[in-house]
Formats: structure tokens, sequence, C-alpha cells
């Protein structure tokens, strides 16, 4: 069988590595094999670069920077127009306006594949100019993939092309899940160890405004024998390491910044419960829930008008609180505190729940279903 020529296009790609870039270099190693995968992303430099990451081919496009997180490149549109050439796929993520002025420019006619990530929520100038390409583009796309239905439901912009729609949901690592699978064989009598240890809350994200750490710490300033770590870095942290000072709990809010794998590891699997509290639709899946989960972790969440609720499940999983409740997140999280036994089923919940319905394998099989279907 011949195989399908398939172009990913992101902004960016490994070794920058957020919740996109992450399925980006899924699916472009996942699939490798079964297709003829090629990526294009943008460089955060000026040059132009060709290489081969883990067998992928990969073309960065120069750039004269970033623009906020959006690369600013002209060389990116030649290079679609170029490398799009005898493909039998384009795969694009959005939200990339570059990307999308760049697919309706480039003048190919074969089929169009997206995956949307998540709506435009805060940028509401830029918006006025780059919805009327956005529009365009979803209707010239030939397939829309979600990772949940929630994300149709919650979007202000997909509900004239849900026919189009394909949900696929994400996959956890299957490195992640060998390192929780031994983990947990091994979990008594680390468990053992803790017993009456202060229980440990655990975020792990940017810092950004989407991201509700703000809520975070006003809320757990109400919480008593517990401590919170959270790993990541970003605009806020000198903000809330101040918000932390003021609310009294410094002592208590261990902020790590970002950390290698083996680190973060080590706090998925010292952690007794993980927080998501995200207060905007940007925040579309929360696969950093996935990764807690497996480690059989339940998740307090928000209940957003996106994906995220649809991952970690109220009252089975994990809370489901409502966005910047500060009230609400102390009470879920003292809640958690107080019922361990409780808490260590939704852990064990949440763990089935990633085996049944996140696995990566599945993921690949449905994009490759897909692209298979519309070469037909």
């Amino acid at each position: 069988m011949k195989k399908i020529k398939v172009l990913q296009v992101n902004k960016l790609y490994d070794p920058f590595i957020g919740g996109v870039e992450k399925v980006v270099q899924q699916i472009a190693e996942g699939l490798s094999a079964q297709t003829n995968m090629r990526v294009l992303v943008c460089n955060e430099k000026k040059e132009d670069v060709t290489e081969v990451i883990h067998g992928v081919r990969v073309h960065r496009s120069g750039s004269f920077g970033m623009l906020g997180n959006m690369p600013l490149s002209v060389k990116f549109l030649r290079d679609l127009k170029k490398v799009s050439k005898g493909c039998d796929i384009l795969h694009f993520h959005m939200p990339f306006p570059i990307g999308d002025l760049a697919g309706l420019l480039s003048g190919y006619q074969g089929k169009v594949v997206v995956w949307w990530h998540s709506d435009v929520v805060r940028q509401k100038k830029m918006m006025m100019l780059y919805r009327p390409v956005m529009e365009r583009f979803l209707k010239r796309a030939d397939a829309i993939i979600v990772a949940t239905q929630g994300h149709i439901d919650g979007s202000a912009y997909l509900g004239p092309y849900k026919d189009k729609c394909r949900v696929i949901p994400f996959g956890v690592n299957p490195e992640i899940e060998k390192k929780a699978d031994q983990w947990v064989a091994e979990k008594k009598a680390k468990e053992e160890k803790r017993e009456h240890a202060p229980v440990r809350f655990l975020f792990v994200g940017r810092l950004v405004y989407y991201k509700g750490c703000k809520t975070l710490l006003e809320a757990f300033a109400s919480v008593r024998n517990a401590e919170l770590v959270m790993i990541g870095e970003g605009p806020l942290k000198q903000e809330l390491i101040c918000l932390a000072e003021r609310l009294e709990v410094s002592e208590r809010v261990h902020f790590l910044g970002n950390v290698e794998d083996a680190v973060l590891d080590e706090n998925f699997a010292a952690c007794d419960v993980f927080v998501l509290p995200s207060i905007a639709r940007s925040e579309a899946f929360g696969l950093v829930q996935t990764e807690a989960m497996v480690y059989e972790k339940p998740v307090i969440n928000t209940n957003l008008p996106s994906g995220v609720p649809y991952v970690s499940i109220h009252k089975q999983t994990g809370l489901t609180v409502e966005p910047e409740d500060v009230k609400g997140l102390a009470d879920a999280m003292n809640w958690m505190v107080g019922h361990k036994e409780e808490r260590e089923e939704m852990g064990k919940r949440a763990r089935a729940r990633v085996k049944e319905c996140f696995q990566l394998q599945d993921m690949l099989d449905g994009v490759l279903a897909l692209y298979r279907e519309l070469c037909r």
C-alpha cells in the first residue's frame, strides 16, 4: 500500500514543548512508519533549519521573532506553498493565524485536516483581524479533530462546522504509564512512610492568567494540614510568590519552576491530589490531568465550557468546581484533606479511566483512520 504523504503544520516543535507541540510530536513519531510524515513549523530565529528528529523530517522557517506566543515569519508563507506540493494531506493545528493564512494562500488543492485545540479567548482585538481568515480556513477544511465533545459544545466558533468534527481523545505517553505502573506496584511501602504527613496538592502548568493560580493560592489559604507544590514558569511567577507571602502560606507553597522529567514524575507520584484551577476556555483539555490520573491521583478541575471537565469526572475521579470560585475550590481541597479513603478510591477510578479512554495508540489509530478515509 502506498504511504499517505502528510505534512503537519504548527507554530513550533520539539524542544519547544507545550501541550499542542506534544500532540504534534506524538502524531509525527507515532505515525512515521505508516505514513510519509513531515512537519513544518517556525523557527524563533532568522535562520531556516531542516533536521531529522527521532526519524521525523522537520523544517523550521526563519522568523523575525515572537509576538507574544506567535512567531512572525514571512518565510513560512513561502515554505508552506513549496513543501505542500505532492502531499495528500495537510494537517494544521489551530489556532495559528499565520498557518491559516499560509494554507489559504498556498494554492494547495488536496485534503486539509485541522486539529482544533482551543478557542482564542482573550485577544479580542486580534480576533477582529483573524476571525475572517479563521472562518474561511475552517470552511476549507475537510475534517476538524477535537479531543472531546466539550470542545464543540463550548466553542464560540465550531458550531457551523460541527458536521465536520471528529472526536479523537488525546492519549497518555506510554513511557509515563510505565513509570506510573512501577510506582503503583511499589505504592504500599511508600504510602506507609507518609501516613501522617500533610496532604500534598500539585499544580503543573505555565504561570499565566488562564491557569487560575491566583484563585488556587487564595483558596489554599483556607486549607489546613496541606502543602502545595507548583511546577512551571511564566510571567505571573513573581506576583504569585508575593501573593503567597501576603496570604501567609509561603512556607507551605513550594514554587519549583520548570523541572526535569524525572523530577516531574517524582512529584506526580508523591502528591495526593492534582489541581487544575483554570479559569478560561483557553484551557481546552488539560492533558496534564491524564498524566496525574495515571498515577492514581484524583483531580480537582473546573467546570469550563471546554474539554476539561470531560477528562476527570465530578465525584467519580475527582471534584469539579466553578472557575474563579475561591470558596468552592477551598471546600473541594478541604474535602480531599478530610476524606483519605474516598480520595484514594477516586484515584483508582482515575487510573482506570485513563486506561480505558486516553490511550496514545487509540489516538494514533483514530488519526490514521481519518487520513485513510479522506484519501479514499
